[in-house]
């Protein structure tokens, strides 16, 4: 489910916009001050946050600056502080939009959904002649031909591409993915290493590198990064 951090001070918009927002499918945590938003942020992961600027301990930009230095979450601002200043301060900061208030509650939701859109997460990841399926689970090559890995396999592919550009250690691969095995070791990992490389074919150690001493790393065809190999 998506879910939306809605950071509104005023009681009946904040639960209007609530129980609309649930209405269309989304999963709504509403707050009213920087400092509970800041609690909430830090909680949990949110695909979106709608944003008041004007807030009973201060102000929504702060949030936003601390939200844009943390983490990749989109956020808008809705508020009544319409002046072009403060448009191009919000717009400044990264906000995707500014909603100045009133709105047309149908407005607001055509611009979420907007937003959501741009930054909804690719399915389909190009690497050389082969392209991953994350929603179908398989792996296609430039003939056409497609191979589903074995699940747990997949399950390790899609961790490293959600964590890119990060590295992934094989303790963590270890306790996500196979954490209900008796025995597993580093060398699990490392076996499926080899087959999802062999999978990506040639080139497959260009995608999927090792770091020596940490684990592996999903290095993105539109940002390869520099990491030295084992």
């Amino acid at each position: 489910m998506t879910r939306l951090l809605l950071v509104e001070d005023d009681e009946t918009l904040g639960e209007t916009l609530t129980e609309r927002l649930t209405k269309e499918g989304y999963g709504v945590r509403w707050v009213t001050t920087q400092r509970d938003a800041e609690a909430e942020f830090r909680k949990g992961e949110f695909h979106l946050i709608v944003l008041d600027v004007g807030l009973p301990d201060g102000s929504g930009f702060e949030f936003a600056r601390r939200v844009k230095s943390e983490k990749a979450t989109p956020f808008l601002f809705v508020t009544a502080m319409n002046t072009a200043e403060r448009r191009l301060e919000g717009y400044e900061i990264g906000a995707e939009e500014f909603i100045p208030k009133p709105f047309h509650l149908k407005e607001l939701l055509i611009r979420i959904r907007h937003v959501l859109e741009t930054h909804a997460p690719k399915t389909e990841i190009a690497c050389g002649g082969r392209v991953v399926d994350l929603a179908g689970r398989s792996i296609t090559d430039a003939e056409g031909n497609r191979e589903f890995p074995a699940t747990r396999d997949f399950d390790l592919l899609h961790l490293l591409i959600e964590a890119s550009p990060d590295v992934v250690s094989r303790d963590r691969a270890l306790d996500e993915i196979w954490g209900e095995d008796r025995f597993p070791t580093a060398r699990t990992v490392d076996n499926a290493i080899v087959r999802l490389r062999q999978a990506l074919g040639e080139e497959g150690g260009r995608w999927i590198r090792s770091v020596r001493g940490v684990g592996y790393q999903f290095v993105s065809p539109e940002s390869p990064a520099e990491q030295r190999e084992e």
